[in-house]
């Protein structure tokens, strides 16, 4: 734990949970720490509002696992998405990848990680119960599976195909130009639209 020279309880605890944020290392969050204490009015208290109002009322979509403020979230209400296609992904930021791309108009299903072994991570553990349930809809043609191209990743894909292969639909994977240990929130938009315009039978 980091102590601040001055030895400050609630600056020492400011800095400890700045630093439990990915991507934030102790250097890092001591230096976002002193720039919400210098911009207090500008910085710190909206963003202490912010987290306040997003922890209130921003949740997890019982349909998709989107996150949102309305329950169902906006996309699965969205009567213009095409309800005939969902894709699969491991978690939020994929979905937010996705839809910043523009390319897709279908549905989504967030099953909230991977499968692992190692992390003891089993199919009950994942939001893929619902999907199943789920892909039994009259509207439902395909589903494409748009987990990480990582080894715990493809292990979900092939699970979830095996899960499905009872139900008469499409069940699809994206195309290369995903690459092997990638993810797909560190993707641009265009390898985005090729893979999912190139996506074949898994």
């Amino acid at each position: 734990m980091y102590k601040t020279p001055s030895n400050n309880n609630e600056l020492d605890h400011l800095i400890n949970l700045l630093g439990k944020i990915p991507g934030l290392g102790p250097r890092s969050a001591r230096r976002a720490a002193l720039q919400l204490i210098k911009k207090k009015d500008s910085l710190m208290r909206p963003l202490a509002n912010a987290l306040s109002s997003v922890a209130e009322n921003v949740h997890p979509c019982s349909v998709c696992g989107n996150l949102d403020v309305e329950n169902p979230c906006h996309i699965c209400e969205n009567p213009k998405r095409d309800r005939s296609i969902i894709c699969v992904i491991e978690d939020v930021a994929d979905l937010w990848a996705l839809e910043r791309g523009g390319s897709f108009k279908g549905l989504y299903h967030v099953i909230g990680g991977t499968l692992s072994a190692l992390d003891g991570i089993g199919p009950d553990d994942l939001n893929i119960r619902s999907l199943i349930e789920r892909a039994t809809s009259p509207e439902l043609n395909e589903i494409i599976i748009a987990t990480n191209a990582t080894v715990d990743g493809q292990t979900t894909a092939h699970y979830i195909t095996e899960q499905l292969k009872h139900l008469d639909i499409t069940v699809s994977r994206l195309a290369h130009g995903v690459p092997i240990g990638g993810e797909l929130d560190y993707l641009d938009d265009g390898t985005l639209t090729t893979a999912l315009n190139s996506r074949r039978p898994f």
